[in-house]
């Protein structure tokens, strides 16, 4: 792919994804895939490489509200090259769509974190023959959002982060932070963290970030859970970021699509030679580094949340689409596999870094792409 048609594509469905607003069903689309001056629209290119096959129905799925706006960008191009297929992805969380799969209520699911032991166990009840198996698919940092009138510039490190989250740091003018600002105006101000109140997978992976990079600090086992007292609470990436957008003095952590709208985002002090902002570059630097620890077709990852290399962002993750290798059933297998090859194909990916996220790696994505060929 030209990298002047991956930009044309980028930039054009960034102004979607972000919207929020985007059609989930073929029908309900009035875009004409033509720009105003006449010109073909990068969407519509690349609708025309997608191969739908046998694909008709409606296509359910559920899980991952970190890749809400992705999975809507991508639904957009589905289904104006394949009319006959409705793709319906509620993003109610990773718990719930790993529910959901395990239940066999969805086609696929999104998670944040790879499936648990008891979740593959649970899976074969639905995957008739098979289980399902981890498809890192979108990649994306995790950014600490905050909203401090006059603070436009804010550096912060593992340990400050950490305090912060579980009230030990209470007060915008803290020393801790004000040695990390020097140059900032730091208001009196209370801090009002937020986190999710849903079991998340952004939970879970910047939980990780906190117990790799500061285990003095935070004392909690992990998890997709909250573990600490206090702060204030909100359902999805969404929610938090309305939560931290209608709130002086809060902040939280949220997938940076999120992270809009007058919302500053914090430098992670890494201890490399400059803070790291969070970026889609960033975060595909720290996946780059990830080791695949998933056996047979399951292809979930291991990231370095301590890494210090050059320009990585550490507080990043990695989006699974959750899938049966074998017993997927019939009637969704062709919707199924024709979504999921477009999602990881070049034209897929190739959107993500215009939306705030970022693409899987070249040597990670090509295994995801022979392993959705084998499902069955």
């Amino acid at each position: 792919m030209k990298l002047q048609r991956m930009n044309r594509r980028a930039l054009s469905l960034g102004a979607l994804a972000v919207s929020g607003a985007l059609a989930l069903t073929a029908c309900g689309s009035d875009d004409t895939g033509s720009s105003s001056d006449g010109s073909t629209s990068s969407a519509t290119a690349a609708a025309g490489s997608i191969k739908c096959d046998d694909a008709k129905g409606q296509l359910l799925a559920d899980g991952s509200s970190a890749q809400k706006n992705a999975i809507d960008a991508w639904v957009k191009n589905f289904t104006q090259a394949c009319s006959g297929v409705q793709v319906n992805y509620k993003g109610s969380g990773s718990g719930a769509g790993v529910t959901a799969f395990t239940q066999g209520q969805v086609a696929f699911a999104g998670s944040d974190s790879a499936l648990k032991p008891e979740d593959v166990t649970a899976s074969k009840s639905v995957c008739s023959g098979g289980q399902g198996i981890d498809l890192p698919m979108v990649a994306g940092p995790i950014a600490v959002a905050y909203n401090v009138a006059g603070v436009d510039n804010l550096v912060l490190d593992a340990a400050t982060i950490a305090k912060i989250f579980d009230g030990k740091i209470t007060n915008w003018n803290d020393a801790a932070i004000a040695k990390l600002n020097p140059d900032a105006k730091l208001p009196d101000l209370k801090i009002q963290p937020y986190h999710r109140s849903d079991e998340s997978g952004t939970t879970d992976n910047f939980t990780k970030y906190l117990i790799a990079a500061a285990p003095d600090n935070w004392k909690y086992e992990g998890g997709k859970a909250w573990q600490a007292k206090g702060g204030q609470a909100a359902a999805g990436s969404s929610g938090v970021a309305q939560g931290v957008k209608q709130t002086n003095g809060a902040i939280g952590y949220m997938e940076l699509s999120y992270a809009k709208d007058g919302l500053g985002t914090v430098a992670v002090d890494t201890g490399a030679s400059a803070p790291v902002k969070a970026s889609s570059d960033g975060a595909t630097k720290a996946v780059a580094a990830a080791q695949v620890v998933g056996t047979g077709s399951d292809l979930s990852l291991k990231l370095d949340y301590n890494t210090k290399a050059e320009g990585a962002y550490p507080l990043t993750l990695v989006t699974y689409e959750i899938a049966c290798d074998k017993g997927n059933k019939a009637a969704t297998l062709p919707a199924t596999k024709a979504f999921l090859r477009y999602i990881a194909s070049e034209d897929g990916q190739g959107i993500l870094s215009g939306i705030d996220y970022a693409p899987i790696p070249d040597a990670i994505i090509s295994k995801v792409r022979t392993t959705i060929e084998g499902l069955s």
